[in-house]
């Protein structure tokens, strides 16, 4: 299945038939939808081979779009959550209607981080994207957080590690963002069981920038989260779109990653990950 966008909020899949080179091309639903368009009348084989630059998709129109979106999220305090099929009502499949998230949704009164809240507001990402919620995810080996810094909705992630053997020296792990999100600057050194970590990252959803070091990239393509920005080194930012893969450019450098306006689900595979070999540049930031 090849997909492609065509206009914000508009995709097309290509699907192969059984019939050997029999191929069509059709509007693609919100993700996590039924289809609308059974019954619908087949697109003509001269449709089906229209190409993405004569529907009017180029690369730098995905990217100047996802920019604009980011800048949108993180210009106030809220990160407004874009759904599929809102006029439809199906809130478990859809992912529920459009939902604005404040800081204040994560937090109780004394300012305790409510984990068990961020993963829901996860939950419906994944369900926007059709990504299955596995019985894993239910468990205590998913899990959110805020890296102890107050801010949630700006700076914070989910994660579930599916594989981490020291004895071997190999990684896998699932990285969850919400749009605009940030996960914290940070680096890996070398401990008493670990060499510095390595790492390349895959987006499967959505779309992240990588920062990281070398030239810093100017305009920023995304406006960086206000509590973050004196602790900030890495400075060269490059778009990772799905499917695409980035390793970091060498052990121990800083780096983090920005999703974009829809939010992103990104594959990490690494060498072996030690907890105690993290260090991040926000001296308050903690896991």
């Amino acid at each position: 299945m090849i997909k492609f966008p065509l206009l914000p909020g508009e995709a097309a899949e290509v699907l192969t038939r059984p019939r050997p080179g029999r191929t069509i091309a059709r509007p693609l639903r919100p993700w996590g939808c039924e289809d609308r368009t059974e019954g619908a009348e087949p697109e003509t084989k001269q449709e089906a081979a229209m190409s993405a630059n004569e529907r009017g998709v180029t690369r730098r129109f995905m990217l100047k779009t996802a920019a604009a979106g980011v800048g949108g999220v993180l210009a106030g305090g809220a990160l407004a959550i874009p759904t599929g099929c809102e006029d439809r009502g199906d809130k478990e499949k859809a992912g529920g209607t459009a939902a604005t998230l404040k800081n204040e949704d994560f937090y109780d009164a004394a300012g305790t981080f409510l984990a068990a809240k961020a993963k829901e507001a996860y939950f419906d990402m994944m369900r926007r994207f059709a990504y299955p919620i596995v019985p894993k995810f239910k468990t205590d080996e998913f899990w959110a957080l805020d890296f102890g810094l107050g801010d949630f909705v700006h700076v914070g992630m989910a994660g579930i590690f599916w594989w981490n053997s020291k004895d071997h020296g190999y990684f896998g792990h699932e990285i969850f963002l919400l749009p605009g999100q940030m996960l914290v600057e940070h680096a890996h050194v070398e401990t008493p069981d670990a060499k510095p970590k390595m790492e390349a990252w895959q987006v499967r959803h959505g779309m992240i920038y990588t920062f990281g070091e070398g030239d810093p990239t100017e305009p920023c393509p995304v406006q960086l989260p206000e509590s973050q920005k004196e602790f900030i080194t890495a400075r060269h930012a490059e778009p990772l779109m799905p499917g695409e893969v980035r390793e970091l450019n060498r052990p121990t450098a800083k780096h983090f990653m920005i999703a974009g306006p829809e939010g992103a689900i990104v594959s990490e595979y690494a060498t072996y990950h030690d907890n105690a070999g993290l260090r991040f540049t926000n001296p308050k930031a903690k896991l």
